[in-house]
């Protein structure tokens, strides 16, 4: 079994920055994407940023140029740096991993979450 861990969250001003961290534990084998979710009250989740296992990384339009999804294979652990935070980036966020263990051969795992509140 594979846990995911979350941190970092908290409340900034507009403008302000923070930065995510999500470990993966457990008798890992080998980890494939691992991505970024959110999900704001009263919205549908949506995917912000992804980093497959050799470093490819795509994100949602709303929040190019202002977030920077990293990873260190090594720590089975993903990052997300967030940059000139708005009020619309309000949201509780997720850590996804697919991943393969030595009891099985792939797996989706999700974090409990980590709040991100922007507000003045």
């Amino acid at each position: 079994q594979v846990q995911l861990v979350e941190s970092g969250g908290g409340v900034v001003q507009p403008g302000g920055s923070l930065r995510l961290s999500c470990a993966a534990a457990g008798r890992i084998v080998r980890i494939d994407n691992m991505e970024w979710y959110r999900q704001a009250p009263g919205q549908q989740r949506e995917l912000v940023a992804a980093i497959t296992s050799l470093g490819t990384t795509t994100y949602v339009d709303s929040v190019k140029g202002r977030f920077t999804i990293s990873r260190v294979n090594a720590k089975n652990t993903v990052y997300l740096q967030m940059n000139s935070l708005k009020p619309e980036d309000t949201a509780l966020s997720y850590c996804y991993a697919r991943v393969r263990t030595v009891a099985t051969p792939s797996n989706d795992y999700w974090g409990q979450g980590t709040q991100v509140t922007v507000s003045s």
